[in-house]
C-alpha cells in the first residue's frame, strides 16, 4: 500500500476490501473529525455502455469523515481516469473525470425513509463504493464525444467527416423515386437483350 497516504490516522482496510473504511474512531465522538488520501483499484462495471473507468485503473479518493450525532457525514472528491469510445466517429476517448461525493452513514436505521436511500455505519465500517458508483455513472453521458463540435461519420461511405473536407458530397436519389429508377433500369435492360438478339 505504498501509494496510499494517511492523514489524521484513519485506518485502511485490508487490501482485499478496498473501498471499506473503519470509523469506529469516530463513533460516539460528534464534532471528530478525520481525512483520507489514497488510491484504490477501480471496481467492475463503472460504465455506461460506451465510456467508464477501466476495472482495477487507480482512482485517487480525498475524503473527509466527520462524526455527527446522527452517524458519520463522508465528503470530499473520487478521480479517475475515463476510456471509452465517441459515439459519433468511434474514435477512442480518454479523459480525467474528478466527481464530488457526499453521504451521510447512520447509526440507526430510520423507518420512515425509504431502505434503499439509506447508507449505514455496519460493524464499524462505511462502504464508500455504493456512492461513488452513484456520483459517477449517473455523471457519464450515454452518447460521449471525442470533442463537442465532433461531425461523426459519412452515413453513405463511412468516411469521417472532419478528415473529409466540407466538398463531401454523396448523390441521394428522392426515396420516392426508387422503385421509378429502378423500373427503368429493368426496362433499358430489356431493350438491350432483345437489340442483341
Amino acid at each position: 500500500m505504498s501509494e496510499n497516504s494517511i492523514q489524521s490516522g484513519v485506518p485502511l482496510p485490508d487490501e482485499g476490501t478496498p473501498w471499506m473504511l473503519s470509523v469506529s474512531e469516530l463513533i460516539d465522538r460528534p464534532g471528530a473529525s478525520e481525512e483520507l488520501q489514497v488510491s484504490w483499484p477501480a471496481p467492475a462495471e463503472l460504465a455506461v455502455p460506451l465510456l467508464g473507468v477501466e476495472k482495477d485503473s487507480a482512482m485517487q479518493v480525498d475524503v473527509r469523515l466527520d462524526s455527527v450525532h446522527e452517524g458519520i457525514l463522508v465528503s470530499g472528491t473520487v478521480g479517475g481516469t475515463l476510456t471509452g469510445q465517441c459515439s459519433r466517429c468511434l474514435d477512442p476517448i480518454k479523459q480525467d473525470v474528478t466527481i464530488d461525493i457526499q453521504e451521510l452513514f447512520q447509526f440507526e436505521f430510520d423507518p420512515m425513509v425509504d431502505e434503499d436511500e439509506q447508507h449505514m455505519v455496519e460493524h464499524g465500517f462505511v462502504n464508500v463504493e455504493p456512492i461513488m458508483r452513484d456520483a459517477l455513472v449517473s455523471s457519464l453521458p450515454f452518447q460521449p464525444t471525442c470533442s463537442p463540435d465532433c461531425e461523426g461519420l459519412c452515413d453513405q461511405c463511412g468516411v469521417r467527416l472532419e478528415d473529409a473536407g466540407p466538398d463531401h458530397y454523396h448523390e441521394q436519389l428522392d426515396p420516392r423515386w426508387a422503385a421509378l429508377a429502378n423500373f427503368v433500369s429493368d426496362e433499358a435492360t430489356e431493350e438491350t437483350s432483345s437489340d442483341n438478339s
